[in-house]
């Protein structure tokens, strides 16, 4: 079991393509890692153990990039036939999924042995992951603390060593925000990089990309070596580009001009901690040839945090009223979380103009973006604004909740105008640098390069042009042999 918790995924799959252990073996170690921890992280909300012992038995593919390698997908975006994607939603709880969506088919092209699924808020609408239906995750680190949201199930297994990488997906952080709390690698890819078909086209507007949570960066840039490719029907595509992601990672990183801030993007302020992160990030990356310079681009963050939050709103309208399809009833307040039920609200009061102006911003937005990165490789922020926040910090409360209750009463579109604008203001502001990249399409990843100094893990971000995916994991592979991570381990484990 020791031994197992070392492993990167590329590593337990050496072991099996090796007939060092086998499928069963590996997935038992796996099973029993859960068994012993999933009760403090509730990181794990759909066992499908017998299923994956099942598989593990009957496997055959040991020339698979991952073969045998125990995974965890993400309860929400992607379907698993036979297993219900809740979203944390308790009127989809029931609900099996009929067929695989194509990123589950290509996990499995991949080698990997799906045994669970993961924690998620309902809808992945929070940067924290406390749904009302499953209850918080906890993060290994401080069992007290939050794992942020939406993929914190899956960085609380990584981070806790139940597996090695899990699935995740991304709206507006969702991968980074909790990478950056539980110390792992978390990338963003690019808009239309990996697919997300075949039952929707899009998520969120093409503000959502799915991919994986790792403790190495070699494990995240071979994974998307298995993902990266169209399905049927995409709405939008991407050049492939040469030479594998993983080649990338191992390359030696040529001397790159960097951009940085400080500041927080869609935020009134930085924590000194997330500051010193940045800074001494600069001086790492200057030791090591880079050219780094205090950048930024500039733009108007209430209207671009406006933006992001009416887009997300729409899509929220539209999730409720396809989960009460699916459950073959009525959308009810009831069957919500409150939160999810006022976003919804604000997506059906707003005009189909006021989405286009939401949408043209967050285009806009992108061509500012090509334009800075005309002058510099990689823009560099903290990827968070503050470290963990302790569970149920940040779900809404008190005055919080009252007013929603109220909004929910009586949804009058002024009302519900002057609630978006206070949520551009607030809602963002613990997770305000992680938004902008998921408006523009760009690639962005989050690397565990430091910690608090109470020991909690802070991330830091790198982002670069549209489809260059390739100069990220350059960069973090060098980052990740000058500044190696790999030996600390979470409270819980120690």
């Amino acid at each position: 079991m020791d031994h197992y918790s070392e492993y990167d995924a590329l590593g337990l799959a050496e072991l099996v393509q090796q007939r060092h252990i086998s499928p069963i073996e590996l997935l038992e170690l796996a099973i029993k890692q859960t068994e012993a921890l999933n009760p403090h992280l509730n990181a794990v909300i759909y066992p499908l153990f017998e299923r994956a012992r099942a598989e593990a038995r009957n496997f055959k593919d040991y020339s698979a990039p991952f073969a045998g390698v125990p995974f965890l997908i993400k309860d929400l975006i992607s379907s698993y036939a036979g297993a219900p994607t809740s979203a944390g939603c308790k009127i989809l709880q029931a609900i099996n999924a009929d067929n695989d969506s194509e990123l589950v088919t290509r996990f499995k092209k991949a080698g990997l042995l799906i045994f669970g699924k993961t924690n998620t808020p309902e809808f992945g609408i929070m940067g924290i992951t406390e749904p009302r239906l499953f209850g918080a995750a906890h993060n290994p680190w401080d069992l007290q603390k939050s794992t942020g949201g939406s993929s914190g199930g899956s960085a609380a297994a990584v981070a806790g060593r139940l597996v090695p990488m899990a699935h995740g997906g991304d709206g507006g952080g969702s991968i980074r925000i909790p990478s950056s709390y539980c110390g792992l690698v978390g990338l963003l890819p690019s808009r239309g990089r990996n697919p997300i078909g075949p039952e929707i086209g899009e998520a969120w507007g093409g503000l959502a990309r799915e991919h994986v949570l790792t403790r190495s960066v070699r494990d995240s840039a071979a994974m998307l070596d298995c993902l990266a490719g169209p399905d049927d029907g995409p709405p939008y595509g991407i050049e492939a580009g040469t030479g594998s992601f993983l080649s990338a990672a191992k390359a030696p990183c040529q001397p790159l001009k960097i951009a940085y801030t400080t500041d927080a993007l869609y935020g009134a302020e930085a924590h000194p901690e997330c500051v010193s992160a940045v800074e001494k990030t600069v001086k790492v990356l200057e030791d090591l040839g880079h050219t780094v310079v205090q950048d930024r681009p500039e733009f108007d963050r209430h209207l671009l945090a406006k933006s992001y939050l009416q887009i997300v709103c729409a899509w929220v309208a539209w999730e409720i009223e396809e989960s009460a399809k699916k459950a073959g009833k009525k959308a009810e307040k009831g069957d919500y979380e409150l939160t999810s039920w006022v976003m919804g609200l604000v997506g059906r009061k707003n005009s189909g103009f006021d989405l286009t102006k939401a949408i043209h911003a967050s285009h806009s937005a992108a061509r500012m973006m090509g334009e800075f990165h005309k002058k510099y490789d990689v823009f560099l922020t903290a990827t968070t604004a503050r470290p963990a926040a302790e569970i149920g910090a940040l779900y809404p409360s008190g005055k919080d909740a009252f007013s929603m209750n109220i909004l929910a009463a009586l949804p009058l579109r002024s009302l519900l105008n002057q609630a978006l604008d206070a949520l551009a203001e607030e809602a963002l502001s613990a997770t305000p640098n992680t938004q902008l990249f998921n408006q523009t399409g760009q690639p962005a990843m989050s690397l565990p390069l430091f910690e608090t100094n109470d020991k909690m893990p802070v991330g830091v971000q790198f982002a670069a042009a549209y489809g260059n995916e390739r100069l990220l994991y350059s960069l973090a592979g060098q980052l990740e042999v000058a500044m190696p991570w790999h030996q600390r381990k979470p409270q819980l484990l120690v």
